[in-house]
């Protein structure tokens, strides 16, 4: 398993509740710059797995959750750390910073 599917209903458990940090990716379908970031959040999820939890949020299917973070712009990454945001980022970037980012 590489990526998990973050939605309000699993975010708690998933994110808040996980022992490892958790990379958060907001996106839409129609975004651009979010199908451009995506392989490469896939690649990242396959080799930090075990290591770092990573996880995507629809943001058309799941407006609570990008109210709740003040998601304005997509794709926008949030590191969650003992589920609490540590990080945020936005917009598209090479899998190294993606993998600075999150400290890897």
């Amino acid at each position: 398993m590489a990526e998990i599917t973050i939605t309000d209903n699993n975010f708690e458990a998933e994110v808040l509740n996980s022992s490892l940090p958790v990379l958060v990716d907001f996106w839409a379908s129609w975004c651009g710059p979010c199908r451009m970031l995506g392989p490469v959040i896939e690649e990242v999820a396959r080799e930090q797995e075990g290591k770092v939890l990573v996880g995507k949020v629809n943001v058309d299917e799941n407006p609570q959750l990008a109210a709740r973070f003040g998601i304005r712009s997509i794709p926008t990454l949030i590191l969650f750390k003992n589920g609490t945001p540590v990080d945020q980022a936005m917009g598209y970037m090479p899998k190294e910073k993606v993998e600075a980012f999150i400290g890897q």
